[in-house]
């Protein structure tokens, strides 16, 4: 089984920053020439476009070679347990019980998350905590496509 999750940012964080920029165009137009207005509100929109399409750009794959997040990679040979966390859980991993060598990627519009234990003991990361949509179908797919020894 082959997993793939985008870790997209939802809607609203879209409509807020279009309204961000529309009120930049605002307010720039009553004070600036036309084409320069449209020039900086045309800027500060691809900046906005940018930023959003490069946080939540981080891809999840979950498939031969093992578990890919973004550009990091961990092989099969170094992937212990698997436990998906529900909000709570996630919560307090990501808090009270979170580990300063974890590798994290969390997501603060994605309450729930899985915890991927490394069983490698060259590696000075105990585990990664995954912000997720699908944290039960995600560690199905981690757990099902685990190669058998």
């Amino acid at each position: 089984m082959t997993y793939s999750e985008r870790l997209s940012v939802p809607a609203s964080w879209w409509l807020l920053a279009a309204g961000f920029v529309a009120s930049l165009w605002l307010a720039l137009a009553v004070a600036l020439p036309v084409l320069a207005v449209y020039g900086i509100t045309a800027v500060v929109a691809g900046l906005a476009t940018a930023l959003l399409l490069g946080y939540g750009g981080t891809r999840i794959t979950v498939g031969p070679e093992g578990v890919r997040v973004g550009r990091a990679r961990l092989e099969w040979a170094a992937c212990g347990a698997v436990q998906p966390l529900d909000s709570d859980a996630a919560h307090r991993a990501r808090g009270v019980d979170a580990d300063a060598r974890a590798y994290l990627v969390v997501r603060p519009y994605l309450p729930r998350a899985v915890r991927l234990e490394v069983d490698d003991p060259a590696d000075p990361t105990p585990y990664w905590l995954l912000s997720t949509r699908r944290p039960d179908r995600l560690a199905a797919a981690v757990e099902s496509s685990r190669p058998s020894d």
